[in-house]
């Protein structure tokens, strides 16, 4: 993986260069660069599980609250900070598609694909402040229940709603209520054709209908877009991290050095050789790689972030092996085999990378809806010999 992209990057410098109009060859070579940068591309989408980026008309702004989940969940460049934070490794928000003055809502997540298991979700729903004044005092609490509504001829039952969630909530309240209605979308995911359509009924604690005046959610007709009525969806692709990843450490960010790993402990620079010098600067160490989005043309549909680094792996394993190499033993065998020259075939040992974490991406998908994904082994942590 981190050599394509060390491929990548590659092309997409040379992407810029023409060759001079002076040149014979001119044509062929610039279509060949072409075809290269086409090709790689194409391969990085397939990488992120793309088959062409996502067609966004005019500037689009994200949920506030996918910004926020992907600032808890992810550093600066997009590494996973703790890889338990996040239920799964996708999260997908849908904004309301029915836009009705009534408290009805309707989602289309037809880009979720079969495969994916959906682990939670939920209806947010911001609630207003009270437009009428009167009977403040008589009713401080209110009951809120979301029902799935049915298709009754389909379902060949006389009972048109199914209630999902129920719950009181202060009346003088003001702000983001969530309500789990994991069940009802998890069968309706697995009913091709059977459409999602939510409706929420509000009643005193006597059980009688209350007025709207008094309990009012923003709805997606009237309101800004950072309070409209929102599904979110935690799923699991089925991907898991390789036996590089790091699954186990409280931040990836505490344990990334953000400078190359130094060589072997030695003498003073001062003391050395040209060749030892030269030896030093040639171990196995790791190097910055950056895969800038912008550069790549994905700017418009990337939130966040808006590039990354990579890092590589470069340099030579020679015998004898320190500690600082972070070799394996098998990787020290074949050193000791490389040195005596009991077989010629065998070489010594390669610099790779021997812990790798994830990057989390926020983006538009096709349908203009926000996600956030987790991606495994994209950032080279350390390196060694192997």
């Amino acid at each position: 993986m981190l050599m394509f992209v060390i491929s990548l990057a590659t092309f997409l410098s040379l992407g810029g260069a023409r060759p001079s109009l002076d040149n014979i060859n001119h044509f062929t070579t610039e279509k060949e660069s072409e075809e290269v940068r086409s090709s790689a591309i194409k391969r990085l989408l397939e990488v992120f599980g793309m088959d062409d980026p996502p067609a966004i008309q005019g500037h689009m702004q994200a949920p506030q609250y996918m910004l926020d989940l992907y600032n808890t969940v992810a550093n600066v460049d997009g590494v996973t900070k703790d890889p338990y934070l996040l239920e799964g490794n996708t999260v997908r928000s849908f904004f309301d598609k029915l836009h009705s003055e009534q408290v009805e809502f309707r989602f289309n997540v037809s880009t979720v694909a079969r495969s994916e298991k959906i682990l939670t979700a939920e209806l947010h729903l911001f609630k207003l402040r009270p437009q009428a004044t009167l009977s403040f005092n008589r009713h401080h609490f209110c009951q809120v229940s979301v029902y799935q509504l049915l298709d009754s001829i389909r379902t060949n039952n006389t009972q048109d709603k199914k209630l999902l969630s129920s719950r009181l909530i202060p009346v003088h309240s003001t702000g983001w209520e969530v309500f789990t209605i994991t069940q009802a979308v998890r069968s309706w995911m697995m009913e091709e054709g059977i459409n999602l359509r939510l409706q929420v009924v509000i009643r005193t604690l006597g059980g009688s209908q209350m007025e709207l005046k008094l309990i009012r959610f923003a709805s997606g007709r009237h309101h800004h877009q950072s309070k409209q009525p929102m599904l979110v969806l935690f799923t699991d692709d089925g991907r898991h991290p390789t036996a590089l990843e790091t699954t186990d450490e409280v931040s990836a960010t505490s344990v990334i050095p953000q400078a190359p790993l130094p060589g072997p402990p030695s003498r003073s620079a001062r003391s050395l050789d040209y060749s030892e010098e030269e030896a030093v600067s040639k171990a196995c160490q790791r190097l910055p790689l950056y895969v800038d989005f912008e550069e790549i043309g994905w700017s418009g549909w990337i939130v966040s972030p808006r590039g990354y680094n990579a890092y590589y792996c470069k340099g030579s394993c020679p015998f004898p092996l320190g500690q600082n190499m972070r070799p394996t033993n098998h990787a020290t065998v074949q050193s000791i085999i490389n040195a005596l020259k009991l077989i010629k075939s065998v070489d010594t040992p390669c610099c790779v990378p021997d812990k790798l974490f994830s990057i989390n991406l926020l983006y538009f998908d096709d349908d203009e809806n926000v996600v956030l994904k987790q991606y495994n082994d994209m950032v080279a942590g350390s390196c060694g010999c192997h």
